[in-house]
């Protein structure tokens, strides 16, 4: 189990890493990870959702992603505090006070599926959340300690020196746990190092002699993490290279419940593309081409803030200049004239607001959420394929103009009657290179796509596990491995 000394220290890019080092090996691996938050999901071929990051991971060790990898994630929103979904499915909502009385009745489900990762599998990598040292959670802890003694599993903890402070994180750990957790951590790792490693031989010898625990490894920023699908919200901060070859401008306008932002990776690993995101205090710029509303995991709540930071302003300046916006998902919905919310899933029931107007369309919040692989073809005759997963149902005249014709027949999607606003449930559109490309080209003449996306995140992950591979040792992580 890897667990670290906070959030965003490098866990799921280290399991990720060494899920496809160790399955180059040989070895039949699957990631396992107990608790995750995230409104950042992917769906599983057995019908649910987990985490981004445990799809990629499963990607890593070339397994089919299942709901068995994340049994419990939850997905935060507003006002009703977190979505709760096990084993792929959506179980209930709940503030957080309220979710820690929960978590004893959902431990046995969290061993039942780490049941079966051992049962189909050689090795289980298990990524903790959050910081191992949340001491203050300790009591029915299902995500890091809690299930790492219920597992019998042992702990490699991961410190992150790029944010400074990392001998006295790893050190500091040891001393505030419980000293039975502590004997369950058999060594280290420090990530993100930066410059001449010699120069931190000494820290790495200094927390091995006042932890006890074995020196795994210190290992150097992987610039390329950046191609990578994220999972954390944080990563929308991370600085990017500049593009003096850019010809295309897409802004998005960043919420503060967006949910599935990968959705833009492929465009921003585009040469020809500057993916500008926006967030509120800023304007969306006035020169873009295209600005795509997100999804959102409080659609509501999300509208709201797009209208107190004024983007509806800029969304309508922009349109007046002959721009093109697309809306995904809960964007789609912000688009339409109202979104109802009869059971009371993202506020008061039977509430409604207002939404932008720039689709005849209306969305009602229903209970079922939709989790599906989606293909099929846009209205411009390109071929698709991606995923839903989205509550509500959103009907009107712009409809009978589809965005797309799903595979089985069904239209999907909604577009205006001039062409400029379109609205779609379908999520990974822009990781299809046959709809990127058709993007590309309608918003530069003659500009096609660079990326062959699947191959790069491929490619980008044998980079990371011989990266990893060359800074920790590997050989002597599987032999603590029970």
């Amino acid at each position: 189990m890897f667990q670290g000394t906070g959030s965003d220290v490098g866990k799921s890019l280290i399991v990720a890493g060494l899920a496809r080092a160790l399955t180059d090996r040989g070895l039949k691996v699957l990631p396992f990870k107990p608790q995750n938050m995230s409104n950042n999901a992917a769906v599983t071929e057995d019908g649910g959702e987990i985490g981004r990051a445990q799809a990629l991971q499963a990607r890593a060790a070339r397994a089919s992603p299942s709901v068995h990898m994340n049994p419990v994630l939850l997905k935060p929103q507003s006002e009703v505090g977190a979505q709760i979904v096990v084993q792929g499915r959506v179980h209930g909502r709940a503030p957080a006070s309220e979710f820690q009385t929960i978590k004893p009745e959902l431990m046995p489900l969290v061993m039942e599926s780490f049941a079966w990762a051992k049962s189909n599998a050689d090795i289980v990598l298990v990524e903790g959340a959050g910081s191992a040292s949340e001491i203050n959670l300790r009591a029915n802890d299902i995500a890091n300690m809690g299930f790492a003694r219920a597992a019998d599993a042992p702990v490699v903890l991961i410190g992150d020196i790029d944010r400074g402070g990392v001998i006295a994180s790893l050190v500091g750990t040891k001393s505030v746990i419980e000293a039975e957790d502590a004997e369950l951590i058999r060594g280290f790792i420090v990530n993100k190092f930066r410059g001449d490693p010699t120069l931190f031989a000494d820290g790495m010898a200094k927390i091995a002699a006042a932890t006890g625990w074995e020196a795994l490894g210190l290992v150097p920023v992987f610039a390329e993490a950046r191609l990578l699908p994220a999972e954390d919200a944080l990563a929308l901060d991370g600085a990017r290279p500049a593009k003096p070859g850019a010809r295309i401008k897409i802004a998005v306008p960043i919420l503060p419940h967006i949910a599935n932002f990968d959705d833009f990776d492929p465009l921003d690993a585009e040469p020809a593309v500057e993916l500008l995101r926006v967030r509120p205090g800023q304007a969306l710029p006035g020169d873009a081409g295209l600005i795509i509303l997100p999804g959102s995991k409080a659609t509501i709540a999300d509208l709201a803030a797009l209208r107190a930071a004024g983007f509806d302003i800029d969304i309508a300046a922009h349109l007046r200049r002959g721009g093109l916006v697309l809306g995904l998902c809960g964007g789609y919905q912000m688009l339409g004239r109202a979104i109802h919310d009869p059971q009371g899933i993202e506020g008061d029931a039977g509430s409604s607001a207002p939404g932008l107007g720039l689709l005849d369309v209306e969305t009602t919040l229903l209970g079922d959420k939709r989790l599906e692989p989606a293909s099929g073809t846009t209205a411009d005759g390109i071929a698709f394929t991606g995923y839903e997963m989205h509550i509500g149902v959103s009907e009107g005249a712009d409809c009978k103009r589809p965005f797309a014709h799903l595979a089985g027949g069904s239209a999907e999607g909604a577009i205006s009657p001039n062409g400029r606003v379109s609205g779609t449930y379908i999520h990974g559109l822009f990781a299809d290179d046959r709809q990127r490309a058709a993007w590309l080209s309608r918003l530069a003449s003659g500009e096609a796509a660079a990326v062959a996306y699947d191959d790069l995140i491929d490619e980008t992950l044998d980079k990371l596990a011989a990266h990893l591979g060359a800074h920790i040792a590997m050989d002597r992580l599987l032999k603590l491995a029970r």
